[in-house]
């Protein structure tokens, strides 16, 4: 008799050991956030209006048609007057950069957030695992994950990665990198560093579409520390539930709408086409179809279905007066929507798609005013407006949403592990209480909107 119930349970007892080996693995597949640094220049860095047209006066060939767009461009992308240049710009250089004021700019940047985000959570650079860099628009030889390793002396198996080329979305395409590794090995620290090069690439001709980066961009960038380790979960400040990325590189139309080339005298600028609005949304519009399945509660894909085919069935349109399109309700398994701030434009045109409120692009909206479009380092900027807010509650879902040439749209759901507050190291918390301000209305055309009336016929240029 207890052969046979030895013989029974034997079956039981190896079911349950398999479920925990699995378990065991999954956990150390999972990819927490330890923490993370956004870097912060100094004071003498920042941009007012005033200086923006000390540096347009530079710029010889702008004529009025140029001015008057410069200006309507900087009024409408919603930056303020608290961003940051690289010190090229205010020593007067930026029309003849180097490949060294590239490298300067970067090691600014790494000696500044690297060494903080390594003080802050006790890493020793030796005990780093996976170093990923991801910098678009410069390469160097040794690279740029070369010289941080050079820097701290870090140790010599570790695995390394340089990403160039990737735009807007490399941020989230480097914690995907970092993800798949962890897939395959246990008990791993790896140091994502994200940022862009602004120093080598001003563009200094006339070329409205590349006119419009110098607008846009602002220096910045972001260091984040990533395991994999079970033991540091309770540590965690994220961890991620899932990532999707979307490329539309085969199709030509959204290949050529964001690209680096050179304008008819041969200035190299970054073209940002007049279709890309609509490459945008296309790209959006798929990845939505892909990635609503793995974050929404089947309460609400089985509502939209219903409502769907009810509509489909009846065949009325909403111009006849007949149902109305439905509309997937993201907010049923999303908390806090954490949009790339590429400029108003974009933030509005994500919150249209999304169908969401004021509330849930204010922080898009205020990193886009205080920092600009940091490329691919704005989504950590967003997030740490959301801390500073203290808006980040245990248990919340945070969704990541960035655009970048390719054309790709990436995405990621991360999960708040433990309740995020204001701390000493985020970059907001010097101006924090003065966001949302009263009015985000741009000073550009207070000072300047007399370049508005000016005559062509009449024009002389500002001196």
């Amino acid at each position: 008799m207890e052969l046979l119930i030895l013989l029974c349970a034997l079956p039981i007892f190896y079911f349950l050991l398999m479920i925990g080996k699995r378990v065991y693995a999954r956990g150390d597949q999972e990819c927490y956030i330890l923490d993370y640094q956004c870097y912060k220049p100094t004071n003498d860095r920042m941009i007012d209006t005033e200086f923006c047209h000390e540096i347009i006066k530079r710029t010889k060939e702008l004529g009025l048609p140029e001015l008057k767009f410069l200006l309507q461009a900087t009024v409408s992308s919603g930056i303020g007057e608290k961003t940051y240049a690289p010190k090229i710009v205010f020593e007067g250089r930026e029309q003849n950069p180097t490949v060294l004021d590239g490298v300067f700019e970067m090691e600014e940047f790494f000696h500044d957030s690297v060494e903080k985000l390594l003080a802050k959570t006790g890493i020793r650079p030796s005990e780093i695992d996976v170093l990923l860099v991801n910098v678009s628009m410069l390469t160097t030889v040794p690279s740029l994950a070369a010289r941080l390793i050079n820097h701290y002396k870090m140790r010599d198996d570790i695995k390394v990665y340089n990403l160039t080329g990737m735009g807007c979305s490399a941020s989230l395409i480097s914690v995907d990198v970092v993800r798949n590794i962890f897939k395959s090995n246990k008990n791993l620290y790896a140091l994502v560093v994200t940022t862009e090069s602004m120093a080598p690439n001003w563009y200094a001709g006339t070329d409205r579409s590349m006119l419009l980066c110098n607008c846009l961009f602002r220096i910045g960038g972001c260091a984040i520390l990533l395991t994999n380790k079970r033991a540091l979960k309770h540590k965690a400040m994220l961890k991620l539930n899932c990532l999707l990325r979307t490329h539309h590189g085969s199709r030509d139309e959204s290949y050529n709408c964001c690209i680096q080339k050179e304008d008819e005298q041969g200035r190299l600028g970054f073209h940002l086409g007049k279709n890309l609005p609509k490459v945008g949304t296309v790209a959006l519009v798929d990845h939505l179809k892909e990635i609503a399945p793995k974050i929404l509660p089947m309460s609400e894909l089985l509502r939209f279905m219903v409502k769907f085919l009810v509509r489909k069935m009846s065949k009325t349109s909403s111009v006849a007066g007949g149902k109305t399109k439905p509309v997937i309700n993201f907010k049923t398994g999303v908390d806090h929507f954490c949009l790339h701030a590429g400029g108003r434009a974009v933030i509005d045109g994500v919150k249209l798609s999304l169908g969401l409120s004021e509330y849930d692009i204010e922080p898009s909206r205020m990193t886009m005013h205080r920092f600009g479009n940091t490329s691919a380092s704005s989504l950590w900027y967003v997030l740490g407006y959301m801390e500073a807010k203290k808006r980040l509650k245990k248990g919340d879902k945070v969704w990541m949403i960035s655009l970048g040439a390719g054309f790709e749209c990436n995405s990621g759901l991360w999960e708040v592990t433990r309740n995020l507050d204001l701390d000493d190291a985020n970059a907001w918390k010097d101006c924090i209480e003065g966001y949302p301000p009263v009015t985000l209305v741009n000073p550009f055309m207070e000072k300047f909107g007399w370049i508005n009336q000016e005559d062509p016929a009449t024009f002389k240029r500002p001196d």
